[in-house]
């Protein structure tokens, strides 16, 4: 499957130069509302340490690319348009961004933690970063409040003619938000719920669909313009802050990334992305010596731009993906010469039998079982696989 990162945010916080940040990609950027008006969809990539030199390999990617032993993996990264406060109620881009949002398995909400666009994305002074945290988080539940409220409706009507668990009615009504009754029955009962509505009060209903958007809309913060005083100090405030305990909040410049991947690129520096240094290279003007200094005193002091670390956080810490090489009958190669030509991003608890159906549905329905190429054991179909497998799969077909 391809995993799609969704960017979101209120206009003007810098979700835009995030986005050319990540991909390099030329979508317009401005401090006004709605540069975005539709979604732009681009590569990004997240890094994965490479298994080929665990075999004395070099490997060959048929995408992506590899570099000194870091394999970087493409994903598809979404910059959605521009939220605005009542965007559930169909103000702003209302309907049509919570539309596209829902396309993406996992959000990175680009904040402004400098506190200079207010909540509508205008210009301003001291505004709390808080309040746009708050505001998506609070959207997104009422959005999913909405859509539980005519799951309960359907329950309680029985116009269906089913006599089916409320759990079930709400998976269906919920479908699009990709989760199913084991999942929602496991929500009501965490929250010490009875299965019957009826019993429900508004907080009740309200912290369900909360919890519910949390599990299937995971999300990480990428706490922009981290290079201003003003910034740091909200960091500190708000990383120290209970409220805000069940968000990862990754520091970041997307400014200093796209800085340096276009010196990257001008041959002025040599940088891998997510890299917590990088090199100068030849005579660059006193001008640009003294923007390379402060970017790397940035990207010395938070080990990166924060721009590789906000994606890979979002993909493997809170989906959970896991990276799977496929083998090859002569070792890691294929039948084509190619070493190790691809990385594969998969579910959390993938089977080597699902991995055979990701690599091709024919191979996954003749599966026979797996080859660890690490340890040269033969696998199940059920055996679970680790981060950075590496597996040949063995099929009648």
């Amino acid at each position: 499957m391809s995993y799609k990162i969704g960017l979101v945010g209120k206009p003007s916080v810098g979700k835009s130069t995030f986005f050319n940040a990540a991909t390099m990609n030329d979508v317009p950027e401005g401090a006004y509302p709605f540069t975005t008006i539709d979604p732009a969809v681009g590569e990004a990539y997240v890094r994965v340490e490479c298994a080929a030199p665990e075999f004395g390999e070099e490997c060959t990617p048929n995408v992506g690319f590899c570099e000194d032993g870091t394999r970087f993996v493409p994903t598809k990264l979404v910059d959605v348009a521009g939220l605005v406060p009542g965007a559930h109620e169909g103000r702003g881009l209302g309907n049509q961004f919570l539309t596209d949002l829902n396309e993406a398995d996992v959000l990175v909400h680009v904040v402004d933690f400098s506190g200079t666009t207010d909540s509508e994305g205008e210009p301003t002074e001291g505004h709390d970063p808080r309040e746009d945290i708050d505001f998506l988080e609070d959207e997104l539940d009422m959005w999913y409040r909405e859509i539980l409220e005519k799951g309960i409706e359907r329950y309680e009507s029985g116009y269906d003619g089913n006599d089916d668990d409320i759990e079930v009615e709400l998976a269906e009504q919920m479908s699009a938000f990709r989760t199913n009754k084991d999942e929602i029955k496991r929500e009501i009962l965490s929250l010490g719920l009875d299965l019957d509505p009826a019993t429900w009060d508004d907080a009740d209903r309200e912290q369900l669909a909360r919890e519910i958007r949390k599990t299937t809309k995971p999300m990480v913060v990428a706490a922009n313009k981290m290079d201003t005083p003003e910034a740091r100090a909200n960091f500190e405030e708000i990383t120290s802050d209970p409220a805000y305990d069940h968000l990862t909040v990754v520091p970041v410049s997307a400014h200093a990334e796209k800085a340096l991947k276009k010196a990257d690129e001008q041959g002025a520096v040599d940088y891998r992305p997510g890299d917590a240094e990088f090199e100068v290279l030849g005579d660059v003007s006193g001008e640009q010596r003294e923007g390379l200094d402060a970017i790397e005193s940035f990207v010395a002091e938070f080990e990166g731009t924060g721009v590789q670390r906000a994606l890979e956080t979002a993909l493997f810490d809170e989906l959970g993906v896991v990276p799977v090489f496929p083998g090859g009958a002569n070792g890691l190669g294929n039948e084509n010469g190619e070493v190790l030509p691809d990385c594969f991003l998969l579910p959390e608890g993938a089977t080597a039998e699902d991995f055979a159906y990701h690599v091709h549905s024919d191979l996954g329905e003749g599966f026979l079982h797996g080859i660890d190429c690490r340890s040269d054991r033969q696998v199940g179909a059920d055996h679970r696989l680790d981060d950075r497998d590496v597996i040949d799969v063995v099929s009648t077909n």
